[in-house]
């Protein structure tokens, strides 16, 4: 695959890092579940790692796992790189400059793969790029983490979530809370398995997905 160069820790600094507040709300509850779907050790790619306040935590969280940041926003990269930096913290990588969508990932492999609040905050390309990638560098039966609010059969969407809904759709017509079938086939088309569903507070799920 192809390669590109990883930002390095001196190409942000404390004025560049970007704060996520939701970070701080859920970060404890994903990582209780990551507990039980995480391999003990290994290589855990982050897709979409937004500010890099998240990888930061779980780093130190799961020390015996090697946390790969990644995004596909410059910005995003000096960001992950200036948290990075300043947690200190030997099992996080340089973080990748990578597009879900694109056919090539500057990565061959991964242990598990983590990915959250991109989803909805994505062309649909995203996703179907991400499940892609997934299949390719998942061995069989390691795990693909997804972390956001979706859209279920038979289960009502909470007022807040058809909120968030529309102001995504205002922004870009592109973006949008997924509805969980959907997903569930373009997995399935991808060579990934259904796993797992939990809910999380404030209407999110976490969905697990393996290697077939």
């Amino acid at each position: 695959m192809a390669s590109s160069p990883p930002w390095m820790p001196s190409d942000g600094g404390s004025d560049d890092k970007r704060h996520a507040p939701a970070t701080l709300r859920n970060r404890d509850a994903i990582a209780a579940v990551l507990a039980d779907w995480l391999p003990a050790t290994g290589t855990v790619l982050e897709v979409a790692s937004g500010s890099g306040e998240h990888i930061v935590h779980f780093a130190a969280t799961f020390p015996a796992l090697d946390w790969q940041p990644s995004d596909p926003d410059p910005a995003g990269l000096v960001s992950i790189a200036a948290w990075s930096a300043e947690a200190g913290l030997a099992n996080i990588a340089l973080p990748l400059a990578l597009d879900a969508a694109a056919d090539d990932w500057p990565i061959d492999r991964a242990d598990a793969i983590l990915c959250i609040n991109m989803v909805h905050i994505s062309p649909w390309a995203a996703t179907l790029g991400l499940l892609a990638g997934a299949a390719l560098l998942l061995p069989g039966g390691a795990p693909l983490i997804l972390y956001g609010p979706y859209v279920e059969p038979d289960v009502p969407t909470a007022d807040s979530n058809m909120a968030f809904d529309a102001s995504l759709r205002a922004r870009d017509p592109a973006w949008g809370l997924r509805h969980i079938d959907d997903v569930k086939v373009a997995a399935a088309a991808a060579g990934l398995t259904f796993a797992e569903r939990r809910a999380m507070p404030a209407n999110n799920l976490m969905l697990l997905f393996r290697r077939t």
